[in-house]
């Protein structure tokens, strides 16, 4: 069945059918719906390549993510569910595109060939060059996270300083004086990951004003190097009696080291983060965190990108963050200290 065969049975011309079908040209409201009628009783779909040849568009998004090397976190995945279940509402599929360094093929494809309408980026880095490429390109693109001078970019992110923050004067105000904070790994630190950076920065500002005893590291994102950056946290500082973390992924092994260690999590130590809501209630007692919206950032991302893909000449537009901690069970008094007032 094709666009020759419906002209046929309607009476009209190929033209005819294929300006109602892509809306490039007005056609009568009376031809519309005869040309409807056999479509609906032809069971007609257009095909997707032609369609897109026809009106301009591919009904299709891209998502552009990072190689998963052996696994993707769960915030990773959370992300990439909410982005396709937000783009079927619009119906637009989605295009997985996993690259990550301006040298990717896949990537470069996905500009040169213009086989999606816009992209969605996670993943940032301060200095992108993914990023960078999309603006020179002038291709509609939205950012889950933000770059170091994201002013002309359109993007959706967390406000990681300020939730970082309000973690450690938490356990401040619970009396914690020695707190470590667990970063994500080294290697992303290394590459400017936008959320590493910007949560070391809300640990060591957070700290400094209240005077705290800290350390920092980074671990992998896996539950064996959570436990091995839990021994070495009580090594290196015996007296450190809360800690606060990025990595969600190593969220297991920092409780089981503190149990093979002999620490009861509230009363010896305390933990609290900036994670997924699901994940922070999957651990046994749950994390007090500043719970990522997973859900809402794809979902505001996608309605952005398709504002963008719309409208080309609206300015650039952004979301920016910041949930409140929801007080669960992994945190109290330092040492049986009372909160201040």
């Amino acid at each position: 069945m094709n666009i020759g065969e419906i002209a046929k049975r309607a009476g009209v011309s190929r033209s005819t059918v294929s300006y109602a079908l892509s809306g490039k040209r007005s056609v009568s409201e009376e031809t519309r719906r005869k040309i409807q009628q056999v479509i609906d009783e032809l069971g007609y779909i257009p095909n997707a390549s032609a369609r897109a040849l026809a009106n301009g568009r591919t009904s299709t998004i891209g998502l552009v993510f990072p190689p998963a090397g052996t696994h993707y976190t769960g915030m990773q995945l959370d992300f990439i569910g909410s982005v396709v279940e937000a783009a079927a509402a619009y119906d637009y599929d989605v295009l997985l595109s996993p690259s990550g360094v301006d040298s990717d093929r896949s990537f470069q494809r996905l500009l040169a060939e213009r086989r999606v309408d816009g992209a969605i980026l996670m993943e940032i880095r301060l200095q992108d060059d993914r990023v960078d490429h999309l603006v020179e390109a002038g291709f509609p693109a939205v950012c889950i996270g933000r770059t170091a001078h994201p002013e002309g970019d359109w993007w959706v992110g967390l406000d990681h300083t300020a939730l970082v923050e309000a973690c450690v004067h938490h356990l401040a105000d619970l009396g914690h004086t020695h707190v470590a904070f667990v970063n994500r790994p080294e290697h992303l630190l290394r590459s400017g990951y936008e959320s590493a950076h910007r949560g070391l920065e809300g640990f060591n500002k957070a700290a400094a004003e209240r005077g705290l005893t800290t350390r920092t590291y980074t671990c992998g994102d896996d539950a064996a190097s959570g436990q091995g950056c839990l021994e070495r946290i009580l090594q290196e500082d015996p007296a450190t009696t809360g800690l606060v973390t990025l990595n969600e992924a190593a969220l297991g092994g920092l409780y089981r080291g503190l149990a093979v260690a002999g620490r009861h999590v509230p009363r010896d130590f305390s933990v609290t983060g900036v994670v997924a809501g699901r994940w922070a209630e999957t651990v046994t007692p749950q994390l007090t965190a500043a719970d990522v919206p997973a859900e809402q950032m794809g979902r505001l991302a996608v309605e952005l990108l398709v504002e963008r893909i719309d409208h080309s000449d609206a300015g650039p537009r952004h979301h920016l963050l910041t949930p409140p901690i929801s007080l669960r069970a992994s945190t109290g008094p330092a040492h049986g200290r009372t909160t201040r007032d």
